[in-house]
């Protein structure tokens, strides 16, 4: 009986982006941790920063020769642009060079899937986590469209939840006019406080709106702060 050799399943590589449009909702320390605690499961995780304040770099105390901006513009190889931080992840950093990427973006033809189609050469990876800047800008236009899900840290109060209504739309929006299908992985209550009636009020929201898609909240905590001055994730600067 002839021998029939199997080719083995093509890994397929989870993209996640980290989205909101307003600020302060904790889409960095979010993104950073959801992507640390990946990589300590033992999945081979890629964080790439998507924001231009390069924060995410900041936070772990890297600093990219090369960047998310010559992956975008220029066309660099994204596994050569990324930098091992830990075992198991590597980050693609931003800095303000990555502003003018917007302008290369605007003048692009199919100028929605530019990150996607250069980011093709990360198949390696288990996971990809996307930071992505409180704006509707081209440059998160890019990041939904390369993402399959996302992930929307919502801090506990009332502007907040009109932030997430406006996500919401914004998913629906690349979904029927740039016909790509992103479904939302988790709602995460942020900066949540007990003690305050608002917090629970904007999480009882989430929880009648979202349902078993709004994750237990993330409680106002100094460790979570304190973390990046330390270029640490909160696993290594306070595990417990």
């Amino acid at each position: 009986r002839t021998k029939v050799e199997r080719t083995p399943p093509k890994r397929t590589t989870r993209r996640v982006a980290v989205f909101n449009h307003k600020g302060g909702t904790g889409k960095t320390t979010t993104s950073i941790n959801v992507a640390a605690g990946l990589a300590e499961a033992g999945l081979r995780t890629l964080l790439v920063d998507v924001d231009p304040q390069g924060n995410v770099g900041v936070s772990l105390g890297v600093r990219g020769e090369r960047t998310l901006y010559h992956v975008l513009v220029l066309g660099a190889d994204p596994s050569e642009v990324a930098i091992p931080v830990r075992s198991n992840l590597d980050v693609i950093t931003s800095n303000e060079s990555l502003a003018a990427a917007e302008l290369y973006l605007a003048a692009r033809p199919n100028r929605d899937r530019v990150l996607r189609e250069r980011m093709a050469g990360t198949d390696a990876y288990d996971v990809v986590v996307l930071d992505c800047s409180p704006s509707l800008s081209l440059l998160n236009q890019n990041a939904l469209c390369y993402a399959d899900s996302v992930l929307i840290p919502v801090s506990c109060d009332y502007l907040a939840l009109v932030g997430v209504k406006q996500c919401v739309r914004t998913l629906k929006n690349v979904h029927e006019h740039l016909k790509h299908p992103v479904h939302i992985l988790g709602v995460v209550p942020t900066f949540y406080d007990s003690r305050h009636k608002l917090g629970r009020e904007v999480t009882e929201t989430l929880k009648a709106k979202f349902g078993d898609l709004c994750m237990a909240p993330v409680r106002a905590n100094m460790k979570l702060r304190e973390a990046p001055a330390a270029r640490q994730t909160i696993f290594e600067y306070a595990p417990d």
